[in-house]
């Protein structure tokens, strides 16, 4: 049913249940949890978004390299983004946001029913909303899912920076680390609980890989030559040549993405956050420098219970 306005949406909200995380409201809705000012934009955009078939989604839980594949999609599905002209670079003048604009955080945050006539195909997106809940057209048409995860610790050890820095641009004190720890291990988080969302798109990725692609951020680091040209055979794009992937490798490298003027200025106008928070360390096994001994072993084994029998690992 199409919704024309939000107050549907709202009247929903106030009979879920509620809580507090990073000094911000999180609602429980469809088994999952969302923030307040994101939520309405998910409910509309299940109910109102028509998928076309040559879409293509980026999806994942928060903070588990999708800034870099924002970068990387577009680039893929550029004609000009294999080319040596740099000029013409839309990550010069463009964060990797823009690229790939969300649903909820963006387009169906501020109107329910969207005009997105104007956008050109393939339409690219990006999303945090799980499997279960993604719009019905999304998941019946011939539109691709490309969805990334990552390893838990580091997972949380990026969200506990990245809203830390946020929550700090506004003057609010940090939330300690031990404290949203527990929370990310009750599987109370924006987009938790986290193994029930990675474990809704890698079990459909199985049944459907034309479908889903599904990627993990630490292959990605280990051998990005290698992964990048499969994500671009799944998107119907492969290389014709070696140098074309090396310049897509570096027109969306890390280092040069966080060095461009429009990363390190500027902020995303649904969100309101810095552009610079998007680029921290972007390492693998950065959770060592965060967690105790007691602390990994409770998460590796929550981890290992959770994806028992799933035929998916971290490198337990």
């Amino acid at each position: 049913m199409e919704c024309g306005d939000f107050s549907t949406f709202y009247t929903s909200m106030g009979q879920l249940p509620k809580v507090t995380w990073f000094r911000l409201d999180l609602y429980y809705w469809d088994g999952f949890w969302y923030l307040g000012h994101h939520l309405p934009g998910a409910m509309a955009a299940k109910s109102n978004f028509q998928a076309k078939d040559d879409d293509v989604f980026l999806t994942s839980s928060i903070k588990t390299g999708t800034t870099w594949l924002k970068a990387i999609i577009p680039t893929i599905m550029n004609p000009d983004g294999r080319k040596d002209d740099d000029n013409d670079d839309p990550l010069l003048k463009h964060h990797p946001n823009e690229l790939m604009p969300s649903l909820e955080l963006g387009f169906y945050k501020v109107n329910p029913n969207p005009d997105l006539s104007h956008m050109p195909s393939p339409r690219l997106f990006r999303t945090h909303i799980p499997y279960t809940s993604l719009p019905e057209s999304v998941k019946t048409s011939a539109c691709k899912i490309v969805y990334i995860t990552r390893d838990p610790k580091d997972t949380f050890v990026s969200t506990w920076h990245f809203l830390n820095a946020s929550i700090g641009d506004r003057g609010i004190d940090p939330w300690p680390f031990k404290d949203a720890y527990e929370s990310f291990c009750n599987g109370v988080h924006a987009a938790g609980p986290f193994y029930d969302h990675v474990l809704g798109y890698w079990r459909e990725s199985i049944k459907r890989p034309e479908k889903i692609y599904f990627m993990r951020d630490e292959d990605m680091k280990k051998d990005p030559k290698g992964e990048v040209k499969k994500l671009a055979c799944f998107l119907g794009r492969p290389f014709e040549k070696e140098e074309e992937v090396e310049k897509v490798l570096w027109r969306c490298s890390l280092d040069r993405l966080k060095n461009l003027e429009v990363n390190q200025h500027g902020i995303d106008p649904w969100l309101g956050i810095a552009n610079k928070h998007y680029f921290r360390r972007g390492i693998v096994g950065d959770w060592k420098n965060h967690f105790t001994d007691e602390m990994k072993g409770k998460l590796d084994q929550l981890t290992a219970m959770k994806f028992e029998g799933s035929g998916l690992d971290f490198g337990y």
